[in-house]
Parts: C-alpha cells; sequence; structure tokens
C-alpha cells in the first residue's frame, strides 16, 4: 500500500513529467519538420494532411521522448526536495534513500512497460503511415503559382508567361504561352490581356484570351521546304491546362509493409528466424556452386594422414614439376584454360559475397530494431536511475541547473545508443552488443551515484570543492 509519504512523492513527480513529456515531445517534433521544412513549403498541402502527419510522427517519437522526460522530471522532483530540506528531513526520520524512491521506480517501471507495449502495437502502425505520406509530400510537384515577369514551366508541355496580375490575380495582361509537345516546332500565343481562372473540380486551368496572336508552324520539321508558318488573330481564344500533376498521388500503406520498423516483436522474431535459415542456406549453395567448378575439388588429398598410404620406394622418388610433364603443344591451351578458371572463380565468389553481404544486412537490420524495442523501453529505468539520486546530490530545483544536467546525460545516452547502433549497422559489432551499449554504458554509472546519494556525497556541491580549493592553496602557502 502507498503511505502518505509515497503519495507526496508521486504527486511531486507526476506534474513535472507530464510537462517535460510533452515540451520534449513538441521539440523533437520540431527537429524532424525542420529537417524536412523545405519539401513541405509550397507543396499547397492543406492543414488537415500536416495535422494528420503531426499525429503519426509523435506517436513515432513517443518512445524517444519518454526516457528524457522521466529523467528531466526525476531530477526536477529530487532536486526540488533537496533544496526545500524535505529530503533531509525525510532522511533524518530514518527512511532510506532507496524506499523514498521506491514508488517513483514502481512508476517508472510501468511507464517502461508502457512504452514497451507502445513500441511494439502502435509505432509500427504509426511509422507505416508517417513514412507512406512523407514519402508522398516530398515526391509531391510544387503548387501551382504563375508570378509576374517570370516564365512558368511546371505544366507539362507548356511555359507561362505573364506580365502582369491585378489585385484578384483573374485578370491577366501581356500572356505568352509557349507550347512544348513538339520540341522541333514553335508554336506560341501572344495575348494582351484576359482571364485566368481554375475549373470547379481544379482540374484545369482556363485562360479566357483577348486580343492576340497565334503562331504555328505545320509540316515536316525535317522537311524546309514543305513547311507551313501560320499567324492566326483573334479577338478571343479559349485555352485549357491540365493541372492534374500538381495532384498528390496518396500511396497505399501496403507498399511499405515490407519494412523491418512496420514489425511488432513476435513478427521480427518469425523474420529473423526466417532470414537466417535463407543466409545458411545462401552460404551452402554457393559453397557447392564454387566446388562444383573446380574439377579437383572432389579428389582426397594425397597427402592428407588420413588417406595416405605411400610406399617407401615412394618417399624416395623425387616430385616433379608440373611443367615438366607437360607436352609444350598443350601448355598454352591449359594456361588459357586456368586463366578462364580464374577469372569464373573471381567474378562468382564476388557475386556470391556481394549477396551474403547483403543478406547479413537485412538480417542485422531486423535483429537491430528487435533490440531496439527493449532497449528504449528500459532506458526510462536506466536514466531514472541516474536522474533521481543526481537531483538528491545538486539539490536543486527548477529548470535551470536540472535541465543542464539532463541535457547531458541524455546526449551521452543519445550518442552512445547512435554510436552502438551505426556499429551495429556496419557489422563491428553485434546487434547485442551495438543496441545495449548505452545501457551498459549508464547502468554502472546509476548505481555509482545511487551509491554517492545514499552516503551524502559533496559529488557535485560547489562548497565542497571550494574548501578543497581553499584547503590546497593553504597547504601551498605552508610549504612555501
Amino acid at each position: 500500500m502507498f503511505k502518505k509519504l509515497d503519495k507526496l512523492i508521486i504527486r511531486a513527480f507526476i506534474g513535472p513529467f507530464v510537462a517535460t513529456f510533452f515540451i520534449t515531445l513538441f521539440v523533437l517534433v520540431m527537429q524532424f519538420f525542420w529537417l524536412y521544412i523545405d519539401d513541405f513549403v509550397g507543396k499547397g498541402i492543406n492543414t488537415g494532411i500536416i495535422l494528420k502527419f503531426i499525429w503519426y510522427q509523435s506517436a513515432v517519437l513517443v518512445p524517444l521522448a519518454l526516457p528524457l522526460a522521466v529523467l528531466l522530471s526525476s531530477l526536477m522532483t529530487f532536486g526540488n526536495l533537496g533544496e526545500s530540506f524535505e529530503l533531509v528531513a525525510i532522511k533524518s526520520a530514518g527512511i532510506s534513500l532507496l524506499r523514498f524512491m521506491r514508488p517513483l521506480f514502481i512508476i517508472t517501471f510501468f511507464i517502461s512497460c508502457i512504452a514497451f507495449l507502445f513500441s511494439n502495437s502502435i509505432i509500427p502502425i504509426a511509422t507505416l503511415k508517417s513514412r507512406t505520406l512523407l514519402s508522398d509530400i516530398v515526391n509531391a510537384n510544387p503548387a501551382f503559382d504563375l508570378k509576374e515577369g517570370v516564365f512558368y514551366d511546371k505544366i507539362p508541355g507548356f511555359a507561362v508567361k505573364i506580365g502582369k496580375k491585378e489585385d484578384n490575380d483573374s485578370i491577366i495582361k501581356d500572356v505568352i504561352v509557349y507550347e512544348q509537345s513538339n520540341q522541333l516546332q514553335d508554336n506560341f500565343i501572344i495575348a494582351k490581356s484576359g482571364v485566368m481562372r481554375v475549373s470547379s473540380n481544379k482540374r484545369f486551368l482556363e485562360f479566357d484570351l483577348k486580343d492576340g496572336w497565334r503562331y504555328q508552324e505545320r509540316g515536316d520539321a525535317y522537311e524546309t521546304k514543305n513547311t507551313e508558318f501560320v499567324r492566326i488573330g483573334f479577338k478571343e481564344y479559349k485555352k485549357q491546362f491540365d493541372l492534374s500533376s500538381f495532384e498528390i498521388n496518396w500511396t497505399n500503406d501496403s507498399v511499405n509493409k515490407n519494412n523491418e520498423k512496420m514489425y511488432s516483436i513476435r513478427q521480427l522474431g518469425v523474420a529473423i528466424d526466417s532470414l537466417s535459415k535463407d543466409l545458411w542456406q545462401t552460404r551452402q549453395r554457393s559453397g557447392a556452386d564454387i566446388n562444383r567448378m573446380v574439377r579437383f575439388a572432389g579428389i582426397f588429398d594425397s597427402a592428407s594422414k588420413k588417406n595416405q598410404k605411400i610406399s617407401k620406394a615412394a618417399l624416395n622418388t623425387t616430385a616433379r614439376k608440373f611443367d615438366d610433364i607437360l607436352p609444350d603443344s598443350a601448355k598454352a591451351t591449359v594456361d588459357q584454360q586456368v586463366q578462364n578458371l580464374a577469372n569464373s572463380l573471381r567474378i562468382n565468389a564476388e557475386s556470391f559475397s556481394s549477396t551474403l553481404n547483403d543478406k547479413e544486412r537485412i538480417l542485422r537490420r531486423h535483429k537491430i530494431e528487435w533490440h531496439r524495442k527493449i532497449t528504449l523501453s528500459l532506458a526510462c529505468l536506466v536514466l531514472f536511475l541516474i536522474g533521481a539520486p543526481l537531483g538528491s546530490i545538486i539539490r536543486k530545483g527548477g529548470l535551470g541547473t536540472p535541465l543542464i544536467f539532463a541535457i547531458i546525460f541524455f546526449m551521452i545516452f543519445y550518442f552512445s545508443s547512435t554510436t552502438g547502433e551505426k556499429f551495429a549497422k556496419e557489422g563491428t559489432l553485434t546487434p547485442f552488443m551495438g543496441m545495449w551499449m548505452a545501457t551498459f554504458i549508464l547502468t554502472p554509472l546509476g548505481v555509482f551515484l545511487t551509491y554517492k546519494a545514499m552516503h551524502d556525497s559533496h559529488l557535485f556541491n560547489k562548497e565542497f570543492y571550494a574548501r578543497i580549493a581553499r584547503f590546497v592553496r593553504r597547504i601551498r602557502g605552508t610549504k612555501k
């Protein structure tokens, strides 16, 4: 049962945790948008699509925001309690720091379980949706935008220039339209004024041009003698442009479903088992194919101890070189066959090596995703073991000092995890060692900080270091 002291620490933790979680999530989403801001601007994307993408991307970033929120909120909670001397009063009452940390440890364990369920069930779907939306937005053409005095060539088959537009953007003047349907002929329209409108279904752009000329080249472009140049004057002329290329083609989600990031941990286990069997079969098949190309591969080595039956007379016989027993007329043919065989073996070995490297890389990526779902969940517990004792040591509340320490330790966690993942992808480390590198680095550090906090360490107390500095200066002055 939770006692009053447990309820006190939980209430002090919940508020900062909720606030820091949403702030962290907002910062991570904005960082993602900062990377792709050029692909979103000028595409004519409506607000609903953007909010939908933010919703999916926020769900994807939840497992990364939870550890930082736990770290910062635990630092703030224990720092506030230490700054107000409540932590000193609790310790003076005979309650150990571990007992005081127990309710928050249970809450953090519950948060870790939620993070794992979130990563296993919701993240694959959110990643699939966000990746599909992002690829469609990135590959979409820029929105239709005609500017004054500039040729606009984004409409397939045409280049349009408008000299001036009125305030309502419907009345246009000094219009030039080049037709690019035939590169060997020059057809264009010049008009003094006109009206520009978009059809009701937004599929076509309509020009009602007035007082102009249409210049057209007819005939075979390769036969200059039979070419006709036609000039037609008009009072009114209607021209339509197809705007279907500016519409975003939304891709079906099933196109990207075969990516390891879209799998649950059970699906990853099945895929890893299948990929491991396929890799083993490929290795066996490649070795058998190479052995079949070498004619003497099936012949036992006459010098092996197992198959060695040499008489005493054979021991005294001097071995002859292969060139000595080969006729001169066959040397050129044998050399050519040997070169051809060596080239074939090299090409096949390179092909098999490339195939094996690709299969091993795919297998490593699946194993990395399998371990990621567990390590990101346990990161909440690991960073809590750092934040709680560190807050009781520094005894500073608010957002100043705790935020600095939270950023430092989160950067250690982030860079160690990304570095381990990079080494795992390259094959320098196994997926297990690469993905668990951050946990192996930070867990001993958390245990060390907990030990120091239990013994009222002055590890981050500037007054403690000031006293040491004064003592050193006094010793140096005495020696002089």
